[in-house]
């Protein structure tokens, strides 16, 4: 088993090993991952270890670290990046890479982040998910992203879809949350009426086939803010979302579920 760190800004993952496959999900600067597979033309079958998630990547867009440094930062509570954007210099060359919100940064320590023999310069805010943060932050942080544009696969201000925005949000809030809606819909505990959520909880819906297919945080007021289109506020009651821009109901409410 080999394993490895995304060292870049972004990197996509995909469902086939070729540039012209979906993306089904992104790795965001210092998340870790395992080696399963080698393939022609330099493209990896890995394991996202946050949230063991299969998908395929270019060998160039990450790097290798031993088996010792990933249990490590596996098994460590991450520091992540609380600003939208911001640059960590590369302290060998002075080099540049930006990072995103929610990106983690391995081994934090006096403004550096650390990790094989990359040592990098990082002056930004960060927030330290050791403990569980207050639920008020869950609603401040998924503001950051309002007016995000909608992309499947995506996981960063620049591009997000709904799981992903749920998950990455959960994660500066120091809990881990599965890559899919269906699959975040499985943990937490139901609630039997929309009267009994709380801002931060997460409301499900369903398509005509009973299939779990949208995802979202519940606000006050009656109100969600969810990845559809954009990150957007939308109200929502026992029937579902209703969009005022397009006078009709959007989304089926499923369930809701208390996760914290």
């Amino acid at each position: 088993m080999k394993y490895g760190i995304c060292h870049l800004s972004i990197v996509p993952c995909r469902i086939e090993p070729s540039d012209k496959s979906e993306m089904v999900t992104q790795l965001l600067f210092g998340e870790v991952l395992k080696i399963y597979e080698e393939k022609r033309a330099g493209w990896r079958k890995i394991k996202t270890a946050f949230d063991d998630y299969d998908c395929w990547i270019d060998e160039k867009q990450f790097v290798e670290i031993n088996e010792t440094e990933f249990e490590r930062l596996n098994t460590s509570p991450p520091i992540v990046c609380a600003e939208m954007a911001n640059i960590i210099s590369n302290e060998a060359d002075n080099s540049l890479i930006p990072i995103l919100l929610g990106s983690s940064l391995p081994n934090f320590k006096d403004k550096k982040v650390r990790f094989n023999e990359f040592i990098f310069q990082y002056d930004g805010q960060v927030i330290s998910t050791s403990k569980k943060q207050p639920k008020d932050d869950i609603i401040a942080n998924a503001m950051m992203y309002l007016n995000s544009p909608y992309l499947w696969g995506g996981r960063s201000p620049f591009g997000i879809d709904c799981s992903g925005f749920t998950q990455v949000i959960y994660k500066m809030n120091g809990f881990k949350l599965p890559r899919d809606a269906s699959q975040q819909a499985e943990i937490g505990e139901t609630l039997s009426f929309i009267e009994e959520s709380e801002s931060g909880d997460l409301a499900f819906f369903d398509n005509e086939e009973g299939s779990i297919i949208h995802v979202g945080i519940m606000l006050e007021n009656n109100s969600i803010i969810h990845a559809s289109g954009k990150v957007r506020i939308d109200k929502i009651d026992h029937q579902g979302i209703f969009n005022t821009e397009m006078n009709t109901y959007s989304h089926r409410l499923r369930l809701i579920k208390k996760i914290l």
